[in-house]
């Protein structure tokens, strides 16, 4: 195991309890993230497992942690009147609601939380019922979240997504034949769902959508039959699967070079799609949406990749990325807003990567707020193994 990420972890612990025994009055917040701590160490601090062994599943919670790390180090030399308060959502010796209430006690005003869709509600609830803001920064889920005006989704949602890709078609390819290629599954029904209802609402021409319904182990004749050599067909992948979006890419490779005309409109799980530079899928454009992307050649981003390399001897993840901008962010809108914060939730300043656009989510039944969702979308697009932004 790296030697600095160990130093690391076991200095997660000492941040929290030097933090919480500060009696200094500062703004205060509460990073709750899943450690492991307890499953990495023993009682006498002693690392579980052997030196160069490091399980993948405490990667994620890690290296947001190391990202807000990273903003919590560059407000210090700022001198920030900030307090931070880190907590182990997989702590064995306090539960979440435990912990939330001793945030309570240590008079937190903000809540940033890497959770999973088990506790999004958890973390939401406390939020309305402390009046403290939530930022949701991983998952496109809003917990059921109602009449909730602290809450806020970062990672936008799949209906979110929907609409933005329906807009996205509507305005470069209205004009191409539209096949959308699913598999069967709730998800897969939900999505054809959403894009029904935006082609009812929709103030434009609506799309003509095409649906064609396949197996996971759907061959190229199959795809072939919907295809054209003269005309450009988009194709929909009409599932969240990974693996039957890869299919169809690879698939849809094989008859470019047939002549068949065809880009693919993938789902936001495409993001975790790294092999789309390999040649099996070359030749096909590839698009898909995300609410998080920045180039990484401005010179936050690029201190922070140096300081991977030369320190950390990695590179650094999009979750590190993600812990620097949403601590660095929200921790000065704290500042400057104190318990206005609540009312400064979709301010644009601090932009660190990305252009958040926090807008309110309204129930549509009632027309008030249920809380705040992240609409801003990246388009990104794959063509011939490389990588870059649309819009």
């Amino acid at each position: 195991m790296n030697k600095n990420i160990l130093g690391l972890l076991i200095l997660v612990f000492a941040f929290h309890m030097s933090n919480a025994q500060t009696e200094i009055r500062k703004h205060k917040v509460a990073i709750f993230a899943p450690l492991y701590l307890d499953s990495a160490f023993d009682y006498n601090d002693e690392y579980r497992y052997a030196k160069n062994v490091f399980p993948k599943y405490i990667n994620p919670g890690l290296e947001f942690y190391e990202g807000a790390q990273l903003a919590i180090d560059s407000l210090n030399k700022e001198g920030a009147p900030l307090e931070i308060f880190i907590y182990d959502t997989r702590s064995s010796k306090q539960s979440i609601a435990k912990q939330l209430n001793q945030a309570e006690t240590d008079s937190v005003e903000l809540i940033i939380a890497h959770s999973t869709s088990q506790e999004v509600k958890i973390f939401a609830d406390a939020g309305l019922k402390r009046n403290i803001p939530v930022i949701n920064v991983n998952l496109p889920n809003d917990g059921g979240a109602s009449a909730n005006p602290f809450f806020v989704v970062l990672n936008s949602t799949l209906k979110t997504q929907c609409e933005g890709i329906y807009k996205h078609i509507q305005k470069y390819y209205s004009l191409n034949p539209i096949v959308v290629f699913r598999k069967k599954g709730q998800l897969e029904d939900r999505l054809k769902m959403y894009f029904d209802d935006f082609s009812k609402s929709t103030v434009a021409v609506p799309l003509k959508m095409k649906y064609v319904e396949l197996t996971d182990s759907f061959t190229v004749n199959q795809l072939r039959a919907h295809l054209d050599t003269t005309n450009q067909t988009l194709c929909i992948a009409g599932s969240l699967d990974e693996n039957f979006g890869r299919r169809l890419v690879k698939q849809l490779s094989i008859l470019k070079k047939q002549k068949y005309q065809a880009s693919v409109m993938g789902m936001p799980t495409w993001d975790n799609i790294k092999d789309f530079n390999k040649p099996e899928y070359k030749g096909v454009e590839i698009i898909y949406s995300t609410p998080f992307y920045h180039s990484k050649v401005d010179k936050i981003s690029q201190g922070i990749t140096n300081y991977f390399n030369t320190v950390m001897f990695a590179r650094p993840s999009d979750m590190v990325f993600r812990g620097y901008e949403v601590t660095w962010k929200y921790a000065k809108l704290l500042m400057q807003y104190g318990k206005d914060i609540s009312s400064n939730l979709g301010n644009k300043q601090y932009k660190v990567f990305t252009d958040y656009d926090i807008q309110p989510n309204l129930n549509k039944q009632s027309m008030t707020l249920d809380y705040f969702e992240n609409k801003k979308l990246y388009f990104l697009k794959w063509q011939d193994g490389m990588l870059k932004g649309v819009f």
